[in-house]
């Protein structure tokens, strides 16, 4: 009989274990407390933290500037279409239901900026292009810049795109489905192949329907990315709707976390996450947190976070871009995908969800191999943009599983949420996005007009 965790950890990892469990203890605890309190002691909490910053603080500057007024304009931004609205965007909203049930929220931007489109929900008859976010995130991710310039959707749209953004179930937009209710253990009963199966094919042919498009091109950050990966591995069919798959900051298959203890625990058992967690979602209470904390206080302690665990340390992101984009970071998502990509970590392979959990107690190992996606058979050409600081990613890993039309542009000095909210993607990001856009789309999506990003429809 074969005894859980016994013999596969180490001393420091058990007590990393239990240290990790007396803190969620902990944190759940004062979250449910917090739940309970009325809004003006939340308040209170809030104005206080923002007093201690400022007496500690030796940068605080009384006067706000047109940057500060800006940032905090985006960060109390309540939704996605109040951070179009201030950029002056006309935003659409759409509702896929998936095969499985679930209803995912559609973001479109059918229009340039100051104009509205006189038939909503119908086509445009321009080039489609679709977005989607990575791991804990929703579709404001792509909006929540602090200039226009910088914001790729926006960008895409004023050179004459129908630009549509994503969202993955469960999520700030998507968090309804038609068999269960958001509060049961089935409903995130989900992991990266339910948004390969459903999730990504399901939005991209509501979207060709919508539009009366043949085709769309695919732009995926992060987690958004390896979605894309896995659901054309599985769906033939899908390879003739996309005419090209942008990867920014590809995920396919993350040598692991920058943190010893951390990485190290999750490799040896990835099921603890449904210990620490439970199996509903992950993380739930970090709202909560941001509701009480004085924005720099919270800006500090998502950095000091990306520090701790991937060994980001966000140079290339300005300080108020953090302020004002960090406010709608945070996305629930299922404690079953976590759980996924520590498996995909533990076997270095971009692998589906290994439902056999018992199976990695076993002192003879497993007697099979878990599926794993079959990426070498994506026909969808495809780009890759990556930060040669970014840890979780491991090109040449990745492009022995890619086919050989795939093509990679590296960005010198790039960690992960830099290609998202860097301080010049405008002119390291954006311009790549869009030439390959116009390389593989249809020839009325025009041409670049001069080397520094300017391009004409």
């Amino acid at each position: 009989m074969v005894v859980p965790l016994i013999g596969r950890l180490k001393g420091h990892e058990y007590a990393a274990l239990v240290g990790g469990f007396f803190f969620l203890v902990f944190e759940t605890a004062i979250s449910f407390i917090i739940m309970l309190l009325p809004i003006p002691i939340i308040q209170w909490f809030h104005n206080h933290s923002r007093t201690l910053f400022h007496r500690f603080s030796v940068n605080h500057a009384n006067d706000k500037s047109e940057a500060e007024d800006v940032a905090d304009a985006i960060r109390k931004a309540k939704d996605f279409g109040e951070l179009c609205q201030y950029w002056g965007y006309t935003h659409e909203e759409h509702v896929v239901l998936t095969k499985d049930g679930y209803l995912l929220g559609l973001h479109r931007l059918p229009a340039k900026r100051g104009q509205r489109k006189r038939s909503p929900g119908t086509s445009t008859g321009k080039p489609v292009v679709y977005l989607h976010h990575g791991l804990l995130m929703n579709s404001e991710v792509w909006v929540c810049l602090t200039n226009a310039e910088r914001c790729l959707p926006f960008v895409l749209a004023e050179q004459g795109f129908d630009v549509w953004m994503g969202n993955n179930r469960g999520n700030k937009y998507s968090k309804k489905s038609v068999h269960h209710d958001p509060n049961s253990v089935k409903f995130w009963n989900y992991s990266l192949d339910d948004f390969a199966w459903h999730d990504i094919p399901d939005s991209i042919q509501y979207i060709l329907d919508i539009t009366k498009s043949s085709t769309l091109s695919y732009v995926g950050f992060s987690q958004g990315t390896a979605q894309a990966f896995a659901a054309l591995s599985i769906h033939p069919q899908l390879n003739a709707k996309v005419n090209v798959f942008i990867a920014l900051a590809p995920a396919m298959s993350p040598t692991g976390l920058a943190a010893p203890l951390v990485d190290g625990l999750m490799k040896a058992s990835p099921t603890l996450v449904y210990l620490f967690f439970g199996r509903r979602a992950i993380l739930s209470s970090a709202t909560t947190w941001q509701a009480i904390l004085y924005p720099p206080i919270f800006t500090s302690v998502i950095d000091t976070s990306l520090r701790f665990l991937f060994n980001w340390h966000s140079r290339n992101i300005p300080y108020l871009q953090k302020i004002a984009a960090y406010a709608h970071l945070y996305s629930l998502a299922s404690v079953k995908s976590v759980v996924h990509w520590f498996q995909i970590m533990r076997e270095g392979a971009f692998q589906m969800y290994d439902d056999d959990v018992s199976a990695f107690g076993s002192p003879g190992g497993r007697a099979y191999r878990p599926a794993r996606f079959p990426t070498k058979n994506i026909v969808t050409p495809i780009v890759l943009l990556y930060g040669d600081k970014d840890s979780l990613v491991d090109i040449q890993m990745m492009l022995k599983e890619l086919p050989d039309h795939t093509t990679v542009t590296r960005l010198d000095g790039y960690e992960h949420l830099d290609i998202l909210w860097g301080k010049d993607i405008d002119k390291d990001v954006i311009p790549e996005v869009v030439n390959a856009l116009k390389v593989y789309c249809d020839d009325s999506c025009g041409k670049p007009v001069d080397g520094n990003g300017i391009y004409e429809i």
